[in-house]
Formats: C-alpha cells, structure tokens, sequence
C-alpha cells in the first residue's frame, strides 16, 4: 500500500503555555452556545494538500467492478477492460468482477485483496427502482457505521474512481445518484479519489462519451503529477463533527452563529425535507429490469414484492403424466398445488439457485409492503391464468383440469425467502381460511420470524451445507453472522417450533457439500427434524453471465444419491437418533428420510391427512404434527417398483432417457 500521510501539510503549533502571562485576565465563564451551520454566513474550509504516491499509477493493480440489469454496465466495463489491457505501460494484467456474483462484499470493501497498490473502478447504472446496487450501498454504510471496523479500512487502496451510466432524460433529479453515492461512501471509507465520478446519459452521450471517459482515465493513469486532496473523511456538509464548535466560544462571538428557538422548527423541517427524498422503492417494480427478467422466465409479479409461477409438475400432472415427489411423499396432487412468494427478495446467493441472480437480495426489508390479502389474490389469479393456457395442450385430463380451479395446497417455496416478508403470519393465516394448506420454506437466515412463526402444514429449513466454510462457499450468504444464525434457527426447530412438522431439505451439489455425512449428523442431532428430505441440484443451465458457477460436472446421478442417504442414515442410527429411509421419487432424484416417530406397527405414515389437519386448526386447541398423519402408500416407498411414480399416471419417457 501507498503511504500518502507524509504528503499532508502539517499544521504549525503553538505553545499556548508560554503564551500566557501571569496577570493575565482570567477569561469569564459562559454557557456553551449551540450553533448551526445552516445559519453560518462563513464555513471553514477543509484543509488540503497535494499528494504524491511513491508508486507509479502503472505499477498497480487494477479491479473493475460492474453490476448491470439491462448489459450497458458490463459493456462498459468490458470497453475499460480491454482498454487498460491495451496499455503497454500497465504492469499488471486487470480484472473485470460482477459485483453480484461476489460471495461476500467484505471481501473486497472491508478487507482488501493483498495486492499491492490496488485501484478500484467502478462502472455502476443508476436505477430509479430496487437493484442490487441499493445493497451494495446499504453494505458500505453499514461498515462506516460499524465501530467494530477501522475508521478507514480502505485507506490501503492506491485509489478509486467511478463511471456513472443514467438516464439524464427520464430521470433529471436521480441522475448517476447511486454512481455519486458509491463516490462519496467509498470516501467515507479513506479511498482516495484519484479520477473524477463519471456522469454520462446513455440516451445523448452513450459509447462515444464511455469511450472519452475511458481514454482521459487511461491518460490519468500515466501522468503521476500530484492530485490535490483534501483531507477529510468526504463531503463536510453531511459531517456532524465539524472543527468550527471549539470549545473555548467566549461571549464575543457572532450572533450569526446563535439559534433562536423560533428559527429551530425551520432548521428541523429542512431536515426532515432532506432525509425524505429517500423514498421507500418497489421490490420489482413495473416494467423494471427485474420485472421484466422475472417475467421472461415465466412468473407473474403479484404486487411490488410477490411472484407466482406455474410449476411444470403441475402441467405433467394436468396431463396424468405424474406429479412431483411431494405427492410420493406427502400426498400433493401436483395439479392442486400453487407455487408462491410473497417475498421475491433472499438473503443468499446460493449457487444452485434457480432465478440466474434476477431476484432481488437484502438483509433488512427495505421496501414497500403490499397486505396479505392482495398477494393471495393476486397469486391465485395469476395462478388461474396460467392454468386457463393449458386448456388447448394436447394430453390435458379435462377432470384434473376442472379440479385445478380449486387451489388445496400452496408451496411457499418458488423463490426468495417467504418467512422475511412481515406479514407472513396473516398471508398463512388467510391460506387455512380457505383451506390451502402451507408448505413453507426459509433458508435459516432469520431466526427472529423463524421463532414468531404461527402453524404451517410442513415448516421447511434448507440445510445446504454441513459446515461453515462449504455454506458460505454454497449459499453465499449476506449476513456476516450466517453460521450463527443457522445454528440458532436449529436450535429453535428442537424448542419453540418443536410442534411444527419440521423438515430439513438438503440439496446436493456434486463438489461442494456432498462429502462430510457427520457434519449433517451434527446438525440433524441438533434440530431433530421429523423428516429429512435429499435431493439432487437441478441443473439450471449455462453460467455464462449470470453468476451461477455450477455445470452438468456438479449435478450428481441419483446413484450418488442414494449412496449419500444410505451412508447419512447409518451414521444417524449409529448415534441412535432413530431415523429410517422411507420414501423415494426417482424422477425428482429426491429421497425422504423420517423420524421413526412416523412409523406405525412397521409402515411408514409420512402422507399427510389434509382434512384432520384442518378440523384441528379450527379447534383452535394446540395439536402435535403427529396428530394428521396418513400412511404412505407402497408405490412411493423407498426401493418399491415404481420408485415414487404413481401407477394411475402414465409414465412418458423421452428419448436417450
């Protein structure tokens, strides 16, 4: 790292001891008096200097940062890219990063890569509705905020500069505000500033203005001329701890400096005025880059923050070509199930995630909230219209086709993490009212809602990872506190939400969590789950740009598997935890593991009995998951002939499978 300390003007000191005389007058004591810089006629100027660094800008090591929704970002960022590449004189190679692919930001904007004289640039839109960008800046201000973390942990940094992309048409007042921001919290953070924030209007300047932005950057590079800096945390006009407050104010200072109380209801409107303008924003808002990627994939956005999607388990059961493993292994007729969220936003990254990154990422909710009721409608009405499309494919069972009007079951599970939403306990609520039953899905991240929870039907955890370092590696979780956070979820499945029928749903990924049975052990022993379901990641197609790093090389064959479950359940008897294989789905690669407390007189009871569970809700008495159990059928059992398919659908194989 490059010291600039020694390029800063020093101050000259006065001895204020010798000063002094001994008949001087003593100085009168007054009360301190408030003043506000609002009503300062004369602001002091932050000092400054000019600084130097003891390296060549050519010798550093250069990283690209970009996020983008609609691609003009990343071309951008590939055009500054090869660029620096061109350069003859740069000593090292850069490198071009998604900022949404990062596993974790700290990583980068608390730590620092040990690389010596390192230079950030970031190539960062503007988006007036939620974008990724919103928790990157939400993440560096927190680590300025965070007294744990050094005042300055990127004072180690060369340098940094930001090339703003926005809309100076459309959008006047939030143009580059968010290039602008990364600009000033980067400041904040002891960056230095070596090359102005770039502002350009895609519509009036596009690529020609990018391109002269890129060339006087590069020509910046080469000059190593002083740049003159000021010393000081950034923008003084946002900073509380202004120098001009000494504490030594004697009477004869000016009254300008003086607040009357008549003028302070002015001075706190301003303020109230200023910290407004951060509107609260949509989740996915209409026409976004998010609603429109979502949609592409086949969802209906329900609201500003909820989505539903039909799931293709129902159309191949709208066609008597089977349904998925829930009805193998909990008696879900697929046609009858609506797949739903009323939170598209996570709090992981997970590599085998389904949505390519599209999906909204926070740690806090941080935007609108829609009520229960206008989600549940919204969904089924979404839902219905998609069913309304299957009317015409060909093999449609006009029965189960009737029947698909009449939603029995609800699968929180499509994306995102249901259980953050703040009104999950009316949306479920409104669910049982109707008699859906609630098949809920978290992720182990929020412990708080996890614990305040009311009565699902089936209470979800995934359990990607059976250690620390391979679940930051798999989930690539937001919370700094992941691990603890999982560990306190479990805790509360064996206590509080212990009258919940609990599972835990691992998801294999070949390479990254399939190896340490005894870790899951560990878990399953802390939990106690009463069933435990195995499944094979799902191949989502290529990586290529959209941050998902797994190939066909990381999905396992249902061989691999089932070899996992065998040895997991040993390992769990030979605790004696009392566990047993019972169910599989060979289609889904997906095997249920259960609690012998769901096996009577020797026959596994792991279907669930939907009307009992109903008529116990309404009792508004509290009841016991073992209370609306049904017994499995032998068709779905674990090393039956049919490996969970339903002798009543027609099996279609396609060919080469």
């Amino acid at each position: 790292a490059v010291d600039f300390t020694t390029a800063f003007a020093k101050k000259p000191t006065t001895n204020t001891a010798t000063a002094r005389t001994i008949n001087a007058p003593k100085v009168k004591r007054v009360p301190k008096l408030i003043k506000s810089k609002g009503l300062q006629s004369k602001q002091k100027a932050p000092p400054t200097s000019m600084t130097q660094a003891n390296t060549s800008l050519l010798d550093s090591n250069i990283i690209i940062f970009y996020t983008s929704l609609t691609g003009s970002s990343e071309r951008s960022a590939k055009n500054l890219y090869n660029a620096l590449s061109m350069v003859d004189q740069l000593k090292n190679k850069p490198q071009l990063l998604n900022l949404d692919d990062l596993t974790d930001l700290d990583d980068y904007f608390t730590n620092t890569p040990k690389l010596d004289n390192l230079i950030y640039c970031l190539v960062l839109p503007s988006y007036d509705v939620d974008s990724p960008i919103d928790y990157f800046l939400q993440t560096l201000e927190d680590t300025y905020q965070d007294f744990r973390v050094d005042k300055y942990p990127l004072k180690k940094l060369l340098g940094f500069t930001v090339l703003g992309l926005g809309d100076l048409e459309s959008w006047p007042e939030k143009f580059c505000y968010q290039a602008k921001r990364t600009d000033y919290w980067l400041g904040k953070l002891g960056a230095r500033r070596i090359f102005p924030v770039g502002e350009i209007c895609i519509k009036t300047g596009g690529d020609l203005k990018i391109n002269e932005w890129i060339e006087m950057f590069v020509d910046a590079l080469k000059d190593d001329d002083p740049i003159l800096y000021e010393y000081k945390d950034s923008d003084a006009e946002d900073d509380s701890d202004n120098e001009g407050s000494e504490e030594g104010s004697s009477s004869g200072e000016s009254e300008d400096t003086l607040v009357d109380v008549e003028d302070m209801g002015k001075i706190m409107k301003s303020s109230n005025e200023k910290s407004n303008t951060n509107e609260i924003k949509a989740m996915v808002a209409k026409n976004s880059p998010t609603y429109n990627s979502l949609t592409k994939q086949g969802y209906t956005i329900v609201g500003s923050h909820s989505g539903v999607k039909i799931c293709r388990w129902t159309k191949s059961a709208l066609r008597g070509r089977g349904s998925c493993y829930k009805f193998a292994f909990y008696g879900i007729r697929s046609h009858l199930c609506m797949e739903t969220t009323p939170s598209l936003s996570c709090s992981n990254k997970c590599v085998f995630c389904w949505r390519h990154g599209t999906n909204p990422v926070g740690t806090n909710w941080r935007w609108q909230v829609d009520q229960p009721d206008v989600i549940l409608n919204g969904a089924l009405q979404g839902h219905y219209s998609k069913i309304k499309q299957m009317r015409g494919v060909p093999g449609v069972v006009a029965e189960r086709f009737a029947e698909a009007f009449r939603v029995r079951h609800c699968a929180l599970s499509l994306v995102g993490e249901p259980i953050f939403y703040p009104y999950i306990n009316d949306f479920v609520g409104m669910l049982h009212e109707k008699e859906i039953s609630s098949f809920l899905v978290c992720n182990a991240q929020h412990p708080d809602q996890l614990e305040a929870l009311s009565k699902v039907t089936q209470l979800y955890v995934s359990i990607d990872a059976p250690t620390k370092s391979e679940l930051k590696k798999v989930d690539r979780p937001l919370f700094k506190d992941y691990w603890e956070r999982l560990i306190r979820c479990l805790d509360i499945l064996r206590t509080s939400q212990s009258h919940q029928r609990t599972v835990f749903r691992l998801t294999l990924v070949k390479g990254f969590n399939m190896e340490e049975v005894s870790g899951y052990a560990d878990l399953v022993e802390r939990a106690r789950p009463a069933l435990i379901e195995i499944k094979g990641a799902t191949f989502c197609g290529s990586s290529s740009g959209n941050g998902n790093p797994l190939t066909m090389q990381n999905i396992p064959f249902y061989e691999e598997c089932q070899n996992f479950v065998r040895n997991l359940n040993e390992e769990l008897n030979n605790r004696g935890l009392g566990y047993g294989i019972a169910a599989e789905h060979a289609h889904s690669c997906c095997i249920l593991i259960g609690s012998n407390q769901f096996k009577v007189d020797g026959e596994w009871y792991t279907h669930i009995d939907y009307a009992k569970f109903f008529e116990l809700l309404k009792s508004g008495k509290p009841f016991d998951k073992l209370e609306y159990i049904a017994k499995t059928p032998e068709w779905a059992l674990w090393g039956s002939e049919g490996a969970g398919f339903n002798p009543e659908d027609t099996r279609v194989r396609k060919k080469g499978k």
